[in-house]
């Protein structure tokens, strides 16, 4: 049954849309569509702004004890907990991640993210005293910086969305949500919960819009911060227009991160470990490493292997337990990827994959592809893919390794793998990258997740995060 939503939650309720224009959701596996809901216009943006403004100015959710706060999170949290299910198989019906992923990072990652911002703010100084020259002293006061526009893609919709909420809340700040068009439906079942919540009215808005009307919310004069999430190409005009605003903005952007594989590492141990950096939600990870760097004295050895993991991986309704890899979220980005396989051909040797499989005659499908014989400088090296896409390169020695690693625009994620931890920690430690795993690759709430170069700027999931939301206040004593 097709769901069909005709409203945007703005100011604590479900209000009718400022238009008639809407967006229809279509399966990533049926193809077929699921449902629709309002497409914002200006004037949408306009009023979900105000009610921000107005909970931020009126309603004292920005001053009031952070305790409250916290216990306001703890009972949202409580309300997504009861909604996980739900919340992670509209995710995967959306976008078609497979259902398994959905429920450990959708469900259970995002709403362990809340709890985690919850129990900073039940701890939360807002003021510390800071010696000062003389005798005196400085009182440092911490307080939040405003109305927020929390731009989410389609990729991680739940957590990503949660990874700017989450620290805004806590410092005490309102939001403007915009959802992706493409996975909109998971956004009234936050709603549902923030009403459940009893979260102030006006504290967090949804609505789901264009890019031109995306890049309004940027620019609105209601807007303190921007948080987003998506390519490297719209973080760049994002970063551009608060530039101009002298706006703070934190971006997560795109990657081409490498998963580097010593030639110590045993590839049967290694392999479940490399799957998921690789393949995650069907390649379409900002952090995947979609580039694999293998000693030239075993890279036969480990393109074999490679081929027989992608051979294997079964593909199919991201709903099947059994799945490993789901389609792709849209047709527009299926044909972006086969694009970049039919030039991977001109470039490099294909070994796995390459096209769509026989057995599936509906779904947007590409198989676990997998090139040879890549020279770093090649575009399928080089350029972001986002899906279940692998370019091998092979190496000389450690040093050559990291410099591989490095000859990249991007810097967001990676991985070493090594049969010698203390090794592939030194080796982990001169990669240019945000973050990065030794002999594995697990996200962990507390820490600072975030890129440098061409993958953003600024850090989520952490402490450092939560600071990003706040505004310093010097006040000098003399006195």
């Amino acid at each position: 049954m097709a769901i069909e939503h005709g409203s945007f939650f703005i100011g604590g309720k479900l209000v009718p849309p400022a238009s008639s224009k809407r967006f229809t959701l279509v399966s990533a596996f049926t193809e077929e569509s699921i449902g629709s809901a309002p497409e914002a216009v200006e004037a949408d943006v306009d009023r979900a702004v105000a009610a921000a403004r107005y909970a931020f100015d009126e309603t004292g959710w920005a001053s009031c004890p952070p305790a409250e706060r916290a216990a306001a999170m703890v009972r949202f949290a409580d309300a997504l907990e009861r909604r996980s299910a739900e919340l992670a198989r509209l995710v995967s019906v959306q976008n078609g991640m497979p259902i398994n992923l959905s429920e450990a990072f959708e469900g259970g990652f995002a709403i362990g993210m809340l709890r985690y911002y919850a129990s900073l703010a039940a701890a939360l100084e807002t003021e510390d005293t800071r010696p000062s020259q003389l005798g005196l002293k400085t009182l440092v006061n911490h307080s939040p910086i405003g109305v927020v526009a929390a731009i989410v893609p389609w990729n991680y919709p739940v957590v990503l969305a949660m990874s700017k909420i989450a620290p805004a809340l806590a410092a005490g700040c309102t939001l403007v949500v915009k959802a992706s068009p493409n996975t909109i439906l998971d956004s009234y079942v936050l709603a549902e919960a923030a009403i459940e919540a009893e979260l102030p009215a006006g504290v967090i808005n949804w609505v789901a819009a264009d890019r031109a009307v995306s890049a309004y919310l940027v620019s609105h004069p209601g807007i303190d911060k921007v948080a987003f999430t998506g390519s490297t190409a719209a973080g760049r005009s994002i970063a551009s227009a608060c530039a101009s605003l002298l706006r703070p903005v934190t971006l997560e952007l795109g990657g081409k991160s490498a998963a580097i594989i010593l030639d110590d590492a045993d590839l049967n141990t290694i392999t479940p470990g490399l799957q998921f950096i690789t393949y995650m939600n069907n390649g379409q990870t900002c952090v995947s490493c979609s580039r694999v760097l293998a000693p030239a004295r075993r890279y036969n050895e480990v393109v074999d292997a490679l081929v027989a993991q992608a051979s294997s991986l079964k593909l199919g309704d991201p709903l099947d337990r059994a799945t490993e890899i789901g389609p792709m979220a849209t047709s527009e980005h299926r044909g972006k990827i086969e694009t970049y396989i039919a030039r991977g051909k001109l470039e490099a040797r294909l070994v796995a994959g390459g096209g769509r499989p026989r057995d599936l005659d509906r779904g947007w499908f590409v198989e676990p592809t997998v090139f040879a014989d890549v020279n770093n400088s090649a575009a399928i090296a080089q350029e972001e893919i986002f899906g279940p896409v692998l370019a091998v390169i092979p190496y000389k020695d450690d040093a050559d390794a990291v410099r591989i690693a490095n000859d990249s625009a991007y810097g967001l994620g990676g991985t070493v793998w090594s049969a010698d931890p203390e090794r592939a920690m030194n080796i982990a430690r001169r990669v240019q990258t945000g973050t990065i795993g030794v002999n594995g690759y697990a996200i962990a709430i507390g820490s600072p997740f975030g890129g440098v170069k061409a993958s953003g700027l600024g850090r989520e999931f952490s402490p450092e995060s939560l600071a990003s939301y706040q505004q310093l206040k010097s006040i000098y004593v003399s006195h």
